[in-house]
């Protein structure tokens, strides 16, 4: 075996080692390696955002393998070599009428249920949980008005992992409970993402903007800030901790008298961010 074929066959042998040992380290709720899809759905919007995506998907590869279908007829049948006479035809009515008519067909079936998803996106329903998320340079906090009004920071923790996902005080939630997520942000705009639960939006200084989930399971979810926020901005992430209802229930009580101060200055008290 010469130098080149070594040094693909070491190339082989790594990107196996690293697909199958992230495998095993990879959980739901966070980026696996090689990973080529959407992250495995933790929520009801996430669960119809993947079916739309599916669905999407194959729509626009039929197409795409229709128009391909089409140009490799006219290339072999309509060039001058096949077809010395060329037609003279200039108009088709049913050709016109099909081609204008069909893609308004695919639009409208891909409009319904696109305004069903965002609707079932925008439209929050009656609440369980209200968590308020506020993005700071560079962490988030998070405070629960519902269960004693406390407030805590979540910086990123060095220490964890996932590596740069991980951090010292998650968000906890119960599972199988609508949570209502007001986002705002304390000095620039910051975005608030989960991914597994199909969540995104905007925090904004001066407006209070609202978005919503359901976690069907239990377990660790992870995202980011998704809006350039500054020198930091790849070091704020999020993690959600989904558990159950007994188990909420003991960390509100416990969190009530371990941030009965007003909330955790943790940032103010590190030698600048956690990175």
């Amino acid at each position: 075996m010469g130098p080149v074929g070594r040094h693909l066959l070491g190339l082989a042998v790594a990107g196996l080692t690293l697909a199958t040992g992230g495998a095993a380290f990879a959980e739901l709720g966070q980026p696996k390696p090689w990973e080529w899809t959407l992250q495995e759905s933790g929520s009801p919007v996430m669960d119809n955002i993947v079916w739309f995506h599916n669905f999407l998907f194959v729509l626009i590869t039929v197409i795409t393998l229709f128009v391909l279908a089409l140009l490799v007829i006219v290339v072999l049948k309509f060039n001058a070599k096949t077809n010395p006479v060329p037609s003279r035809t200039t108009h088709n009515t049913l050709i016109e009428v099909a081609w204008t008519l069909v893609p308004v067909l695919i639009l409208v079936g891909i409009s319904v249920p696109s305004f069903r998803l965002l609707f079932l996106e925008l439209d929050v329903p009656k609440a369980d949980i209200t968590i308020k998320a506020t993005g700071k340079q560079w962490y988030w906090s998070y405070a629960y008005p519902d269960n004693g009004k406390f407030e805590f920071d979540s910086l990123m923790a060095q220490d964890k992992q996932p590596r740069l996902l991980g951090v010292d005080n998650e968000m906890v939630v119960p599972v199988n409970k609508v949570i209502r997520v007001q986002t705002t942000g304390a000095d620039v705009i910051h975005a608030f993402a989960v991914p597994a639960f199909g969540v995104k939006i905007d925090a904004i200084p001066g407006r209070l903007n609202e978005t919503w989930f359901k976690a069907t399971k239990t377990g660790m979810y992870y995202g980011q800030c998704s809006e350039l926020c500054g020198k930091d901005h790849a070091f704020m992430p999020i993690a959600v901790r989904v558990v159950s209802d007994q188990e909420f229930a003991s960390w509100v009580e416990t969190a009530k008298k371990k941030y009965a101060s007003g909330g955790t200055s943790t940032y103010a008290s590190a030698a600048g961010p956690t990175q």
